[in-house]
């Protein structure tokens, strides 16, 4: 049988400003809880101590389901483009 790899702690992958007070913060990381791997989608807020707790605004969900999302977010791009709501991607990366 083999084991299935455990997180001893969270593996950030992301942050970016939600605001442009820079506030709160989006923060995407891999987490375990309850033993499942997750895919955590959170808002953190900075305190007035300069500190960045995270807020129950979020989307955890199994890390099975992160292809899925994938999919769901590129299609989400296309179309906000197709809208107008984005530029037309250059392929030049950012």
């Amino acid at each position: 049988m083999t084991m299935r790899p455990t997180l001893d702690e969270p593996v950030v992958i992301s942050k970016f400003w939600r605001t442009r007070h820079r506030t709160e913060a989006v923060h995407i990381a891999l987490r375990e809880y309850g033993g499942n791997c997750l895919i955590d989608i959170r808002i953190w807020r900075t305190a007035a101590n300069g500190i960045d707790y995270p807020s129950t605004k979020g989307l955890a969900l199994s890390v099975g389901k992160l292809k899925e999302l994938v999919r769901a977010l590129v299609k989400a791009e296309a179309a906000a483009r197709e809208l107008g709501l984005l530029p037309p991607d250059d392929g030049g990366g950012s």
